[in-house]
């Protein structure tokens, strides 16, 4: 009989215990902070991107070529 007893207070303490950790987790997941909004890009701000990058390649592409002595095409 006392076996028992001993069990189902075991059994209760590990429900409450999950219960409290539960209730925990999911006040700790909704006091965080709101996922941010991801920036939008237009068009031409990838354009204007591309083509300094682009220009910036052309550039590295011409010191190689006074470097090594080759013409540039």
């Amino acid at each position: 009989m006392l076996k028992k007893a001993i069990r189902r207070t075991g059994r209760r303490s590990g429900l409450i215990a999950t219960g409290m950790g539960a209730l925990l987790l999911g006040m700790g997941g909704c006091a965080g902070e709101a996922p941010k909004p991801a920036s939008t890009v237009t068009a031409d701000q990838v354009r204007s991107n591309a083509d300094k990058a682009f220009e910036k390649l052309k550039q590295e592409e011409k010191n190689r070529a006074v470097d090594s002595g080759v013409v540039p095409y």
